[in-house]
């Protein structure tokens, strides 16, 4: 079975599970909601809704669960070392981290779109019973608590005819903290779209750090408790397939059903969110301490298209080939912190980075380097983390390909080659190099500082994947991407179309870079 066809199925496989554990989550909350007894009397005035909203709570909770696993890029580095051993198939699960993010979020949309709207039929519900006069057990059930004069016997959160929807709102801990989630939510969502995330990058920075709040209020939205269930106390001495029928009775004293009594449902978001937020918080105190070490920045070059070299040591550093860090520099912003790809080798004794300025904060931060009569900046570093790039020395043969910066991840890639085939490293695999040119006015190339340079010009894949198989027709080999999607279909599809059905035979593999 090609390597393609595995890779497939076992996203497939991932996916499906995924998904599998939402639909048994909202249907198993449905029916408990929809089918228990201790709900009898809620579903009297609220009628399915009840359950949509629950079940779409469910759901939401695990998915708020899951959505800052793909984030911990500590624990996916990790990960990802302690698999080295694992079938590449399995490793290239990992590479789909950002996806997966994306997706869990998606989903989270869409559970929030159903519970909100569940919720605008319950609050309707509740006022239309509130406000009846017809003597139904729905208008009986809103007014126990004046009937009772006990805190702890009513089931409609809205206690008189004359309070509106909007005060219970925003006076209960539900209303105002749900409120606050969907604000939050809707930034999150929107500032992370494509065009503002790549043209406006600070914007989509700060902006998805409201997911502090989304959390924070995610944890006490249930506190209040305003969806409520009849006590197990009252379940026994006034079942409602036993008395429901005779509610018009409650009030005699001589009647053998009471009547029935309620407790709001426990808060539930926080059991879901507590060990996955630990994680996170642990994840976020590692990164803090390892940006706090010290930079020292041995060396800076100006490149040609205003592309910015940064030379740096820091104690303790160590890399891989492919890995990426996340850089701040304070004297421009406290908060925001920038992914580059590490163009260094492994063997050298420094590391460095190329920028480009692409934004208001490349470019402020190459203006600063610029300054020939000012101190140079300070600059922090949190990393590195792993890629699917750390795995070209894995293939007899590699592919990479890069677009416009993204051919910045295989200038280390080129370089580490370079050594080690200068120091005769016999436990490296690939055979073979291909030629490079970047640019024809230099003796050298300007990333690698390699005298082989990478070529411009977008290449015809079929020509190019036609020739690799012929020339290597029982290896395996690696195509690396860094660059658009749409060229990452191009080159999937190609990966898919030029490998063998017999394993024994060339097989390709398509791996992608994702920030």
């Amino acid at each position: 079975m090609g390597n393609w066809v595995i890779n497939y199925w076992l996203s497939v496989l991932f996916l499906a599970t995924w998904l599998g554990l939402n639909v048994f989550l909202f249907v198993h909350a449905f029916l408990s909601y929809e089918k228990a007894d201790k709900y009898f009397y809620t579903r009297e005035i609220l009628g399915s809704a009840l359950a949509w909203a629950r079940a779409s709570a469910r759901c939401l909770n695990f998915n708020s669960m899951l959505i800052l696993l793909p984030v911990c890029r500590n624990l996916l580095s990790f990960l990802r070392g302690t698999c080295s051993f694992c079938r590449r198939s399995l490793r290239k699960q990992l590479d789909h981290n950002l996806t997966f993010h994306k997706l869990v979020a998606y989903m989270i949309c869409l559970h929030t779109a159903i519970h909100i709207i569940a919720h605008l039929f319950n609050f309707e519900h509740y006022s239309r019973s509130r406000q009846a006069t017809d003597g139904s057990l729905a208008s009986i059930l809103s007014t126990l608590s004046q009937q009772e004069k006990d805190e702890d016997s009513w089931l409609n959160p809205i206690q008189s005819p004359n309070m509106t929807v909007e005060h219970v709102t925003f006076t209960s801990i539900a209303g105002v903290t749900g409120v606050i989630i969907t604000i939050a939510l809707v930034l999150m969502v929107t500032s992370a779209m494509e065009f503002i995330r790549r043209s406006y990058f600070e914007v989509f920075w700060y902006t998805h750090h409201i997911f502090i709040i989304y959390f924070i209020g995610l944890g006490i939205h249930g506190i209040g408790g305003i969806v409520r269930g009849q006590t197990e106390e009252s379940l026994n001495d006034s079942h409602p397939h036993r008395c429901a029928e005779f509610f018009k009775q409650w009030d005699n004293h001589d009647s053998y059903c009471k009547h029935p009594r309620f407790e709001g449902l426990p808060a539930e978001s926080w059991k879901w969110i507590l060990a996955t937020g630990i994680l996170y918080i642990f994840e976020r105190i590692l990164r803090f301490y390892r940006s706090k070490q010290k930079v020292v920045i041995t060396k800076v070059v100006k490149h040609p298209s205003n592309v910015l070299e940064l030379q740096m040591s820091k104690r303790g550093f160590s890399m891989e080939v492919g890995q990426y860090i996340f850089v701040n520099c304070p004297s421009i912003s406290y908060l925001e912190w920038h992914p580059f790809t590490l163009t260094s080798a492994p063997e050298e004794d420094f590391f460095s980075i190329h920028i480009r300025a692409v934004g208001d904060w490349t470019e402020s931060l190459i203006r600063a380097f610029e300054q020939k009569h000012s101190p140079m900046p300070r600059i922090e570093v949190d990393g590195p983390f792993g890629t699917v790039s750390e795995d070209v020395f894995q293939y007899e043969v590699a592919v990479l390909v890069g677009a416009g910066i993204g051919v910045t991840p295989f200038a280390s890639i080129l370089k580490s080659i370079w050594y080690k085939f200068w120091h005769a490293d016999h436990n490296l695999k690939t055979q073979t190099a291909g030629h490079a040119t970047l640019n024809f006015d230099k003796a050298t190339d300007i990333l690698t500082g390699l005298k082989q340079k990478t070529s411009f010009g977008r290449p015809m894949w079929d020509n190019e994947f036609s020739t690799i198989a012929n020339a290597h027709p029982k290896s395996v080999v690696g195509v690396f991407l860094c660059g658009p999607q749409t060229l990452a279909k191009s080159l999937s599809k190609c990966c898919h179309q030029y490998s063998s059905l017999d394993p024994r035979k060339v097989q390709f593999y398509f791996n992608k870079e994702n920030f």
